[in-house]
């Protein structure tokens, strides 16, 4: 998976936010509609789409989608 299909794959977890705000320097826990559900959300994303695991430790060290992209491929 590309890091733009990732981004892609990630904006699809969120209902109300407009696609054309995610890009891989988007800080996704300034976003609206981020919160735990949402996380949840995410890591199971990672999980399916790139058969890694990430933890919501892993996600506080992230600021942006790139962020959390480059440490799910370093697990």
């Amino acid at each position: 998976m590309t890091l733009d299909e990732f981004v892609t794959a990630f904006a699809e977890e969120f209902d109300e936010t407009p696609a054309e705000q995610f890009t891989p320097v988007t800080n996704f826990k300034g976003l609206d509609e981020w919160g735990s559900l949402t996380a949840l959300s995410i890591i199971a994303m990672v999980d399916e789409n790139l058969e890694k695991r990430v933890t919501g430790a892993d996600l506080r060290e992230c600021t942006t989608i790139e962020d959390l992209y480059n440490l799910a491929l370093s697990k």
